[in-house]
């Protein structure tokens, strides 16, 4: 991939307080090694931790099932308003079987608010049958056997793996698979091939946390279109460095959510510069 040109700017100081620019993020990528794109995606990785030590599942949810219905919802809706739909839905289908036996009608207009409501009730259904056939109404515990169940895709699996059963997994959606293609950790544009591309990079053992962290940065600095590139704590490892604003007083504004004033801060920022619009955000 070839990384966008950054404008002539210095990025600010990483969390560990040493200062880089972009153009030489850039120069740096673009003759990087195996190993040198190894190492820097874990020091990356290691400063996503220490940017967002709150980076959890957005979806509410309490066991497997709940997760695994929630995460069909998601599809093209936000988390905030999946997470407004399910407490009615949960206390109505607490079991596989009741969702086997749902009523459609009654099902798609509990879900409606998530969009998509008529092909999400079927998935729903079908999961609900499928579980119930196939494994006493629990979800099972291992890929192979989730993604062969409707409504279940690869990315699905791998947050209900990671979440609700501790087993380490990537979880590619559209945030993280924007960041990881802009930070130059891979080319692929194959969900699974960059799930796979990632892994070589990253230890097992952080692959649920990592994948958080980045759909956190996703959400709350790096945005699709204006990435808050001068008031990012990445920048100076970060070879698209300047595809968004550089000025520390016109980034700060494109930060979002409760915790935008940190997120300045940690990028060497004084927090008063950062508007209450912004604090008050919405993140998508």
């Amino acid at each position: 991939m070839t990384p966008p040109a950054p404008r002539a700017a210095t990025a600010p100081a990483a969390a560990t307080g040493t200062a880089a620019t972009g153009p030489v993020a850039v120069r740096a990528v673009r003759t990087e090694t195996d190993l040198g794109r190894k190492r820097r995606a874990r020091r990356m990785a290691r400063l996503l931790a220490q940017i967002h030590p709150d980076a959890h599942c957005e979806l509410d949810h309490d066991g497997p099932l709940q997760l695994a219905v929630a995460t069909i919802l998601s599809a093209q809706c936000t988390d905030k308003r999946v997470n407004e739909v399910t407490p009615k839905l949960f206390a109505r289908y607490p079991t596989a079987a009741d969702y086997a036996a749902a009523d459609r009608a009654e099902l798609e207009e509990l879900i409606r608010p998530t969009g998509f409501f008529r092909n999400k009730a079927g998935s729903l259904i079908r999961l609900g049958q499928a579980l119930t056939e196939r494994y006493a109404g629990a979800v099972p515990r291992r890929l192979p056997q989730l993604v062969e169940l409707p409504g279940i895709g690869r990315k699905t699996a791998n947050v209900i793996l990671g979440n609700a059963f501790d087993v380490p997994g990537i979880t590619v959606d559209t945030h993280f698979q924007r960041l990881v293609r802009r930070w130059a950790w891979t080319d692929e544009s194959d969900p699974v091939k960059i799930e796979h591309a990632v892994g070589a990079l990253i230890e097992r053992r952080d692959w649920t946390m990592l994948s958080h962290r980045v759909i956190f940065h996703g959400r709350r600095v790096c945005h699709a279109r204006r990435p808050a590139c001068g008031a990012c704590t990445l920048a100076p490892l970060c070879p698209a460095y300047g595809t968004g604003p550089t000025a520390s007083a016109e980034a700060v504004k494109l930060l979002k959510g409760p915790r935008a004033r940190e997120l300045a801060e940690q990028a060497g920022i004084p927090a008063d510069l950062v508007p209450a619009a912004a604090v008050a955000a919405e993140v998508p």
